[in-house]
């Protein structure tokens, strides 16, 4: 009996590890055949981009191609929501940003968990969100702003590309910071939004700096402080919000996602050619044309990053009672 039940033993562990077997080719062979990237956003602006660049060297160094999958809709939710739901074998990824963080505490009912149901890969970027103003608007500085929007409460439109967005975010950190009372205008999207702040019908502001560096140089409008914690290198010569308003801080970021429970050895492999991508001279000479900052690292930094912007902006959404229209 002892000599079957070792017997059994043996075969169960050999049985085992051909089940394993498989899993583990398919990893060091990762990718065998075309992956998607799912963006929850419209081709064309600053999260596609970003994929694309990405997606492309991918496809070079890999072999296989990098699919660009735009599906708007819900805040991104309906992305994030295909991406938890497809099979975790690394051939379905998910562009992650801060509409993420933010929709963990904007929507009271989801069905999936962002945090516990995505697996955190590699960060791509960050990138810093600018305070726009009107050439209308009196206030030449950060301060005279302040001065001019306390003695005008409610006077001021502060425009956004949407009810819970980054921008929108970023004004009411600032509007819960400094007490400035300033009149929330959103729009479906940011192109209809800087339509109407380059006309003047809204006043001020708080976006991205790839939407707005060519407005900025051309003086349509002014650049008043950038809301990263160190400056610009494309504006050197804006301050910074939080030189005034210390702790303030808001950028947007973007990273890969993919199904928990995708294999360890595929995102390792993931993450280092991300890793390599933001290494690549021609590469970091893009990204710094768009002001923007790479956000290289390990899966696990990339996870704390998540989980820190949505601890910070769920705080925000409680204190600024923020609901989705």
């Amino acid at each position: 009996m002892k000599l079957l039940r070792r017997q059994f033993l043996q075969l169960a562990g050999a049985a085992a590890a051909a089940l394993a077997l498989p899993q583990l080719a398919s990893a060091l062979d990762y990718p065998s055949r075309p992956v998607r990237w799912i963006v929850g956003f419209p081709p064309g602006g600053g999260n596609d981009l970003f994929a694309r660049l990405i997606g492309q060297w991918l496809s070079e160094r890999l072999g296989q191609p990098f699919v660009i999958e735009n599906r708007p809709g819900a805040g991104t939710n309906i992305a994030t929501e295909a991406v938890v739901r497809a099979t975790a074998d690394g051939y379905t990824l998910l562009l992650v940003g801060l509409p993420n963080a933010i929709n963990a505490s904007l929507y009271d009912k989801l069905n999936f968990n962002f945090i516990r149901d995505i697996a955190p890969v590699a960060g791509i970027a960050r990138v810093s969100v600018v305070m726009v103003v009107h050439p209308s608007v009196p206030a030449k500085t950060f301060p005279e702003f302040i001065a001019y929007a306390k003695a005008n409460p409610g006077k001021l439109n502060m425009a956004s590309n949407g009810n819970g967005s980054a921008p929108h975010l970023a004004g009411e950190l600032f509007k819960v910071m400094t007490g400035v009372n300033m009149l929330h205008v959103p729009y479906r999207g940011t192109s209809p939004a800087l339509i109407d702040l380059l006309g003047g019908q809204v006043q001020v502001m708080f976006a991205s700096m790839p939407a707005t560096i060519q407005y900025i140089r051309s003086g349509k409008l002014r650049a008043l402080a950038v809301t990263t914690k160190t400056r610009s290198e494309v504006l050197p010569d804006i301050p910074t919000v939080g030189d005034f308003v210390p702790g303030y801080e808001a950028s947007n970021w973007y990273g890969v996602g993919a199904p928990k429970n995708t294999p360890a050895e595929v995102i390792d492999k993931l993450n280092g050619e991300v890793d390599a991508a933001l290494a690549d001279p021609k590469m970091k000479a893009r990204f710094a044309d768009l002001g923007v900052t790479v956000l290289a690292g390990s899966p696990e930094d990339f996870g704390k990053l998540i989980a820190d912007e949505t601890e910070k902006w769920a705080k925000v959404i409680r204190a600024a009672n923020i609901k989705v229209e």
